[in-house]
């Protein structure tokens, strides 16, 4: 299996590039990664210009070698490469598992929309740099090379469809033309470093949208370092999206096993295939 690895947002290390080569040769003899020198690129915060970004992913995409996209790392800037990727997607792309969270959302959810392959939500290489992230890298590409049931959220068992975002990726999401409809889909949304307030702001804007109104229900993943707010907000994250999936009507199922750590679960896009 040929997985390939490109940076649509920030750019990744070579020392972390080699790590995961590392690991992924001691456990999955059957996988060979494919890593688009793109992903060193550097142009300020981004992983080379738009244009670069958007030039490397769609060579792998359209590249029928390659079984597998699989985001080096997030950050910011997938969404500005949408209108140079999107339609320059040929038959080819249409076959392959695009694998990655955070940032990442922007693409997976465009493609979701699209119709094109399937979009993953899942740890990502960079992870690697986490303490403990070997699991989390060994978690996607037990995914990747095997569809190891293991590696998914566990609730993904009851069958419905599903799709995970960041939430304020989500956020910005919604209203623009890559915003998929996730009509009956179990929403799994995380975040990570925003205050309580704004995780209360972008649940109020994800809850408000009429098409996130007919979805299944809404499951909170981590929110991991939220900053302490002054004064005290009071709420925390999950009272927060309990109340607003009331207001707006929509079911609340809980928890997902889904965030920016090493226990980040994958979350195929739809439903999962047994």
């Amino acid at each position: 299996m040929r997985i390939a690895l490109v940076a649509p947002s920030c750019r990744i290390t070579p020392e972390a590039v080699e790590r995961v080569r590392a690991l992924a040769a001691a456990h999955f003899a059957e996988v060979e990664l494919v890593v688009h020198p793109q992903c060193f690129l550097s142009d300020g915060h981004f992983a080379g210009s738009d244009a670069a970004r958007a030039d490397a992913f769609v060579e792998m995409a359209n590249d029928s070698r390659i079984d597998a996209l699989w985001f080096a790392r997030g950050g910011y800037g997938s969404n500005r490469a949408l209108e140079g990727v999107l339609p320059r997607l040929g038959p080819a792309a249409k076959g392959k598992t695009y694998l990655g969270y955070s940032d990442a959302g922007f693409m997976l959810g465009a493609l979701y929309a699209a119709g094109i392959g399937q979009p993953v939500h899942g740890p990502m290489p960079g992870d690697i740099n986490r303490v403990g992230g070997e699991a989390a890298v060994l978690r996607s590409l037990a995914w990747l090379a095997k569809r190891d049931p293991a590696s998914l959220e566990t609730s993904l068992r009851d069958r419905r469809p599903a799709a995970a975002f960041n939430l304020t990726i989500l956020s910005h999401l919604l209203g623009t033309p890559w915003a998929p409809d996730l009509s009956g889909h179990v929403l799994m949304l995380e975040e990570i470093g925003e205050y309580m307030y704004r995780i209360d702001r972008a649940l109020f804007h994800v809850t408000s949208d009429p098409m996130i109104r007919r979805v299944a229900g809404l499951k909170l993943g981590r929110c991991s370092d939220i900053p302490e707010n002054d004064p005290d907000f009071i709420r925390n994250d999950v009272q927060v999206a309990e109340e607003w999936c009331a207001r707006a009507g929509i079911p609340w199922l809980g928890v997902a096993d889904i965030g920016h750590d090493i226990d980040n679960k994958v979350v195929p896009f739809g439903k999962v295939a047994r």
